[in-house]
């Protein structure tokens, strides 16, 4: 956590007290990533997991398809650069990054604003995987305890990747909740993980932006502490995704497809 984390002084004002103490904030870098030897986009992230960080990355923006497609990958993190060899890349795939279409999403005649990488990408789930609210509880419960970066900067996002029991399988944080995403997605792509049958724990609200991203892993469920929004449960209704919000404690708010959350002890 040291790398991660820098200690400031700073002073502590009240209406009738002058502290001065040292802080701990969470560090942020540039990375600029170059994709066969052209500057592709600049990240500014937590600077841990960038193998993973630019798997995900890469993957969640439609360029590769398994980290098997990366030739190479070098990151030189004292410069803040990465280098990405991708052999199989196509024309298109890169000039459309960034680009913006509207899709009609999954046939059923609603309009959604895509990247067009997203559009490729994105894809319905389906599937009757089920967990049960004692499972939901405690995988938030364990990504509270696991997220010692938030407690000792209040400045990071976590997200995890948990099984139907609840057991957490992968833990990842940054500053950016993107960053925390991709770096789950890279860790899942470069070990194999099956997250067609797991859950993700998020910190962060569930954006638009974020519901895609999950999607995109394959993920069927979203378990968020934060709020959703209005895009991003759209997006989650025509994906197939599982949002619950606001899980704290022992209760949560299911937006779309709660079958998959499903308890026959449950007074409803």
């Amino acid at each position: 956590m040291a790398a991660n984390v820098r200690s400031y002084k700073a002073k502590r004002i009240t209406l009738d007290h002058v502290q001065e103490f040292d802080d701990t904030v969470a560090v942020e870098t540039p990375l600029t990533l170059y994709v066969n030897d052209e500057e592709f986009v600049t990240l500014v992230c937590t600077p841990d997991c960038v193998e993973e960080l630019i798997t995900g990355f890469l993957a969640s923006e439609g360029l590769i398809r398994g980290a098997e497609d990366i030739g190479s990958l070098t990151v030189d993190t004292a410069e803040g650069v990465v280098w990405a060899s991708l052999p199989k890349l196509s024309t298109p795939a890169r000039r459309m990054f960034g680009k913006r279409i509207l899709t009609s999403c999954c046939g059923r005649g609603r309009t959604s604003f895509y990247f067009f990488n997203d559009a490729r990408t994105a894809r319905k789930i389906i599937g009757t995987w089920t967990v049960s609210p004692e499972a939901c509880f405690r995988a938030m419960a364990s990504l509270q305890q696991a997220s010692q970066l938030f407690h000792a900067t209040g400045g990071i996002h976590h997200a995890a990747l948990a099984q139907s029991s609840g057991d957490l399988v992968a833990v990842r944080a940054d500053v950016g909740r993107h960053n925390a995403l991709d770096k789950l997605y890279g860790w899942a792509l470069r070990g194999r993980f099956d997250a067609t049958q797991a859950m993700v724990v998020f910190s962060g609200r569930v954006s638009s932006e974020v519901l895609l991203k999950v999607a995109k892993m394959g993920v069927p469920i979203l378990l968020s502490k934060s709020a959703p929004t209005d895009l991003g449960l759209r997006l989650a209704d025509e994906l197939g995704v599982t949002v619950a919000g606001f899980l704290r404690g022992n209760g949560m708010n299911v937006y779309t497809h709660a079958e998959r959350i499903a308890d026959d002890n449950v007074t409803k």
